[in-house]
């Protein structure tokens, strides 16, 4: 995967130029500009000022730094209105906006830098580290510009004071032309970078609006809770495209008391983030104590949320959750369990276990080893086409060729569909392990684990057994002032389960490892478990 499509110097053909997403802030600029685009703590920017600062920043990258189409601009950086500011003029100017997670070490950084071709970057104030590797990797990048008080850089807001004031056009861009590198978590390996273009990720935002927030206006507010390098940059994009407000966390640890005054404060009506994170707020006091009734729109994404935790949710917010089931590879776009779907009664109208449907221009096939469209209720690997899939990997043939079969993308997700078509995910096929035989899958078991009253959190793993080749280990993690134990958890499943979907191994940790989007992974598990000596090693195994 090139970049050759956002480096013409001709004039673009007709048929493939398209709109930039940038020109989204221009529209908000002249239509709601004394209304608010941002607010964070006690400033606030209008969408008037944001679109100036956007251009000033953009004008530096292009005059100071040589920045042109098809560049690739790095950023180390938590959540605030720089790292929104950096992507719309990336986009400005016809360039990548390359984000990472704040929460990575410096050589991991250096990593992303070294693998995106970087030619320049901007790095908040607390991470030298991070622009030291980031140099020391790519000597030849232009410049490093430091975000806060730092030493490193030249100053973010001298660049923006530099020109304030002066104009600068959205750049001609094609439907194809690269505009954001999105990197994976690396749940498999080294992270690949998914190459997201300006058509791609318009008809997303479009999908968003239809699918996950319909009726969105600027009268909506949004609570920014998720870093915005991942899926919250797309959400946050969605906002722009309705001209709502994004109301920024303070920084630091995220606390639920404060996500609450700041709903109730703001009127918010709309916030994304993942499942273990609307755990947190619903189950924290302070969801008791200020006002949410102006929440339209909860939407989860990134994982699968058990059914005890979504009821309990439905009970404390009533139906405002969204589910929806989607990768980076598909800027989030599969599948959308709205509002109308979540119930608080089982039965068959709740559909336990479903993470909805197809999205609005999205087609799903399930599919055997060999490619093969399954029938419904048939297990196979979840693949899917449409206008919302990537370009494919920067630079990374041999996973393109793994990814991609007859047009369709492989999300490496295991599931089925019902005759209704609504979706129901098995696990990731690296997740599902064979004891004696027969497949396991840890999604079915840890589902039925969480009655459990005293379990938080629990993910199940294969790990070697030297007579049944695979056997269950369960990691779990109490509901605090609770107590667990292996017997009655092996309770709960006594005659819901086969005998060889049984865990035979349990670890008790006082707080489960997780990714830096609070997503659990079982890599991440495997790794902390090795690292503190609890993974079992069975007797006949190694």
């Amino acid at each position: 995967m090139s970049f050759e499509t956002a480096n013409r110097d001709t004039a673009l053909p007709w048929s493939t130029r398209t709109s930039n997403i940038a020109h989204f802030l221009s529209r908000n600029a002249r239509r709601l500009g004394d209304r608010p685009a941002i607010i964070w703590g006690d400033d606030r920017w209008t969408w008037r000022e944001l679109d100036a600062r956007v251009s000033s920043l953009a004008i530096a990258m292009r005059e100071d730094f040589g920045i042109r189409h098809g560049d690739r601009v790095l950023v180390q950086s938590p959540n605030n209105n720089q790292i929104i500011e950096i992507m719309l003029a990336c986009f400005r100017l016809g360039a990548v906006w390359v984000p990472s997670n704040f929460r990575q070490g410096a050589d991991e950084v250096a990593y992303l830098a070294q693998k995106a071709g970087t030619a320049m970057m901007f790095c908040e104030h607390g991470f030298p580290g991070h622009a030291a590797a980031c140099r020391a990797a790519l000597p030849d990048m232009v410049g490093v510009v430091a975000i806060g008080n730092a030493n490193f850089g030249p100053s973010y807001e001298a660049l923006i004071a530099k020109n304030l004031g002066k104009d600068m056009p959205n750049a001609d861009v094609d439907r194809d032309a690269p505009c954001w590198l999105f990197f994976t978590s690396g749940s498999t390996g080294r992270p690949k970078a998914v190459v997201l273009t300006h058509g791609q990720l318009t008809f997303t935002i479009v999908n968003h609006l239809n699918d996950l927030m319909p009726a969105s206006t600027p009268e909506d507010v949004s609570l920014v809770v998720a870093p915005l390098s991942h899926g919250a940059g797309m959400h946050q994009l969605t906002q722009l495209a309705a001209g709502a407000v994004s109301v920024l966390l303070p920084a630091g640890r995220f606390d639920p008391a404060v996500a609450w005054e700041l709903v109730a404060r703001h009127k918010v009506t709309n916030l994304f983030t993942v499942p273990t994170i609307v755990k947190m707020l619903v189950e924290h006091p302070s969801v008791d104590e200020h006002d949410h009734t102006s929440l339209r729109y909860v939407i989860y994404a990134g994982a699968p949320m058990y059914r005890e935790d979504q009821k309990f949710a439905l009970r404390k917010l009533g139906k405002v959750l969204v589910q929806y089931f989607g990768l980076g590879e598909v800027t989030g776009a599969i599948t959308v369990l709205p509002r109308h779907d979540h119930h608080l009664e089982d039965g068959p109208q709740a559909r336990v276990g479903t993470c909805g449907i197809e999205r609005t221009g999205i087609q799903i096939s399930i599919q055997d080893d060999d490619g093969k469209h399954l029938p419904p209720l048939a297990s196979g690997e979840i693949c899917v086409t449409g206008p919302a899939v990537c370009a494919g990997y920067y630079q990374d043939e041999e996973a393109n060729g793994k990814a991609f079969r007859d047009g369709w993308f492989r999300t490496g997700d295991l599931g089925h569909m019902d005759a209704e078509g609504y979706l129901y995910i098995t696990g990731r096929a690296s997740d599902m392990y064979i004891s004696g035989g027969s497949n396991v899958y840890p999604r079915e078991v840890e589902e039925l684990l969480l009655a459990h009253p005293a379990l938080k959190e629990v993910a199940v793993l294969g790990i070697p057994h030297p007579k049944w080749g695979e056997t269950g280990l369960a990691v779990c993690v109490a509901e605090e002032g609770q107590e667990l134990d292996e017997m009655s958890l092996l309770a709960t499943l006594h005659g819901r389960l086969a005998k060889y979907k049984l865990p035979t191994h349990f670890v008790f940790l006082s707080d489960m490892p997780k990714t830096g989007y609070g997503k659990i992974t079982k890599k991440l598990i495997r790794e902390e478990l090795t690292a503190r000596g609890l993974m079992p090693v069975l007797e006949g195994t190694s």
